[in-house]
Parts: structure tokens; C-alpha cells; sequence
């Protein structure tokens, strides 16, 4: 269903990008990136601060698209336009949303959830998918880089 409709929907209202906005995203994703990785911190908080970094990538192209997401299901539909974006990469919302879910647990429910490993692959991630974002931003959205 394209963004267009979700708007229709209620899902999502619209959002006039800037460039200082989309600049900052990628700041928190760099932060957030530096930050997972860094030696000392729990598997479960480092996967945390590993999915904001995936969640503000997914931001920055509902963005971009002039759109963000509502407060109900924010982070839900935030992922899930990632597959509106980039119809292509549909196994990649089905990863992240699996993400959303454990990350949810690990900082409402149980300590210990996530293993090293979830972490590291979530890390990898973010590394695979960050320099597309950024390359569709300079095809699509030159504007705002």
C-alpha cells in the first residue's frame, strides 16, 4: 500500500523535511553505531542502541517522503515504510520488525534476552544499509543531504 494511502489512513501526517533534520538523523546514527559497538555494555542495551540507529534510517526515508509516522504504532509503521520505499528489500521490514519485537522485550519485560551475536548481525545491518539510504537520498532527495 503506498505512503500515500497510509497518510489516507491516518497512519502517517505529513512532514516537511529539511536538510539540518536529516543531518541530524544520520548524526544519531553514527552516534548509535559507535555506541553499539562500544566494549563494557550489555548484549541487550548495545542491541538497543543498535535498532534506534536502524529506526532513524527507516525515519530518515519516511522523511524524506514527506511523511511521519503517527504516535500509535510509531516505530511499527516507521519500520514498514521501509518496504514502501524499497519494495525490493520486504525480508529486510520482516528482520527489523523481528528487531522492534525483541528489543521491546529486552527493555520492558526480561533481562538477557538478546544474545552477542543478535547484536553484531543488527550492527552489520545498519552498515549494509546506511550507504543505501544515503545513496537513495542523493538520487531521490538531493536537497536534503
Amino acid at each position: 500500500m503506498p505512503l500515500e494511502q497510509w497518510f489516507k489512513n491516518g497512519w502517517l501526517k505529513a512532514h516537511q523535511p529539511s536538510r539540518n533534520e536529516i543531518a541530524g538523523l544520520l548524526a544519531i546514527v553514527e552516534r548509535d553505531l559507535a555506541d553499539a559497538r562500544a566494549d563494557g555494555l550489555s548484549a541487550d542495551w548495545k542491541f538497543g542502541i543498535a535498532y534506534n540507529a536502524a529506526l532513524k534510517l527507516c525515519a530518515i526515508l519516511l522523511h524524506a517522503e514527506g511523511y511521519k509516522a503517527e504516535k500509535n504504532l510509531n516505530h511499527y509503521r516507521t519500520i514498514h515504510a521501509l518496504g514502501e520505499v524499497f519494495p525490493e528489500r520486504k525480508a529486510d521490514v520482516h528482520y527489523l520488525d523481528a528487531c522492534r519485537a525483541k528489543r521491546n522485550a529486552a527493555e520492558y519485560e526480561s533481562v538477557g534476552i538478546v544474545a552477542p551475536a543478535d547484536s553484531d548481525e543488527l550492527v552489520e545491518f545498519i552498515c549494509e544499509f546506511k550507504p543505501v539510504v544515503l545513496e537513495w537520498l542523493r538520487k531521490k532527495h538531493p536537497e536534503l543531504v
